[in-house]
């Protein structure tokens, strides 16, 4: 399993949100890296996003979720065109950020 995870739960639908493309990035300095880009599951899920023996040094990273386009296969109007969660790794730990998301609110916490 990779060291950092996610999911998508749409809260409107009571589903898993399926193919939405999330990226990962790093901060360096002012600017933003990315590292591992992938598409949830048919369970809404991301578990490969990162090799399993990869491991991301202490610092600040963001998972930005591409919501738009899954909104727009739903025919569904939405007020963010994506979102992204901002995080700090301190450890070499696995590291689980869920999305629960409807068109006009998300939430997130850190999961196991």
């Amino acid at each position: 399993m990779s060291q950092i995870t996610t999911h998508i739960l749409d809260t409107t639908r009571g589903k898993p949100a399926q193919g939405v493309t999330i990226a990962l990035y790093s901060q360096q300095a002012d600017t933003w890296q990315e590292l591992a880009r992938g598409t949830t599951n048919q369970d809404g899920r991301l578990a490969g996003l990162l090799p399993q023996e990869q491991l991301l040094a202490p610092g600040t990273y963001k998972l930005k979720f591409f919501t738009q386009d899954y909104f727009d296969q739903l025919a569904a109007t939405t007020f963010y065109p994506f979102v992204e969660i901002v995080f700090a790794i301190s450890t070499a730990e696995h590291y689980h950020v869920p999305l629960l998301l409807n068109p006009f609110g998300y939430s997130t916490y850190r999961g196991s």
